[in-house]
């Protein structure tokens, strides 16, 4: 089974400037120690885009720096908040199309892994030009019916929160008829900030929270609304038969506790289920297991609890 890491939204910035109210790097810093302990055995790390806030150099150099304390190989896309020229420059190995956009091709034994530039310079919506949708095709014609799995950062469909949705892929139509009966198993989004998982034209698609702030999810408002919720990583496990997809939250700095599988008391005889949940209740009540309990509840959720 192939296992791949998806991260999105770095946005980092210059050495000690931080992006609303968050330290990109100590993000990035922690995402990166906690893929080296639990999933160095991944094949591949992908990113997303919006590796910079603001495109600038030394924002690529704080990432570089990061990302070389990495032990597992990675791939990047670009994102709205991205520059290319001075992507490049800084990340002088990265591999780009035969026009010079940072798309590629990542060939393992579980399928092909398309990585796509959606950046249009200067603004913050996608789009594939004929020159970016060329190289798709020919990639797509070249690989045959292997499986193929996409990862850019603009999703090409909307999500509900109006924001998001305007500063999409433009020309999505152009896109989703190149994939039209081609064996794309999975597509790896950004841009959103949030958590969203469902298909689009049948194909299966995850979108990921930033390393750094999210969008908050109000549907019904027309402003866009920012908030802290904890950021995450996904760990992507695929084989011939399936894409299954884990999220995260890396942050999480509460109890791991052991879990003692609940007995079978779904019986006839309900008596036995009340005394099941009573002898659970003394227990949760002696106060080595409550202060247990009560550290497995992230320190940002235990704020203002009633």
């Amino acid at each position: 089974m192939l296992k791949l890491i998806h991260l999105t939204d770095l946005h980092f910035t210059p050495p000690g400037i931080g992006h609303l109210g968050c330290q990109p790097r100590r993000r990035l810093e922690a995402a990166v120690e906690s893929i080296n302990t639990e999933h160095g055995d991944a094949a591949w790390v992908v990113i997303t885009g919006d590796l910079a806030a603001l495109g600038q150099s030394a924002a690529y150099e704080e990432l570089k720096a990061c990302l070389a304390e990495l032990r597992v190989p990675y791939r990047l896309c670009l994102g709205n908040g991205d520059h290319r020229a001075r992507f490049r420059a800084v990340f002088r190995d990265v591999e780009v199309d035969d026009t010079g956009f940072v798309q590629s091709v990542v060939e393992t034994p579980a399928g092909r892994l398309l990585l796509l530039d959606t950046l249009v310079q200067g603004v913050h919506w996608g789009e594939l030009c004929e020159r970016r949708l060329a190289w798709l095709s020919r990639q797509l014609e070249q690989g045959g019916a292997a499986p193929v799995f996409l990862f850019m950062h603009h999703p090409p469909f909307p999500i509900g929160i109006k924001l998001i949705d305007s500063l999409s892929l433009k020309n999505a139509d152009r896109l989703a008829a190149l994939l039209d009966g081609r064996n794309i198993r999975h597509m790896f989004l950004g841009h959103a900030h949030r958590p969203v998982a469902g298909s689009w034209r049948g194909i299966p698609f995850t979108i990921l929270r930033s390393t750094v702030s999210q969008f908050a999810l109000r549907l019904d408002s027309d402003q866009p609304l920012r908030c802290y919720e904890s950021p995450f990583y996904a760990v992507v496990l695929i084989d011939e038969a399936e894409v299954i997809v884990h999220f995260h939250d890396y942050g999480y700095d509460g109890a791991v506790f052991q879990y003692d599988t609940v007995p079978n008391v779904v019986v006839d005889d309900e008596t036995r289920a009340a005394d099941f949940q009573q002898s659970m209740v003394s227990a949760a009540s002696r106060p080595a297991c409550a202060a247990r309990a009560a550290a497995a509840i992230p320190r940002s959720c235990r704020r203002g609890r009633r």
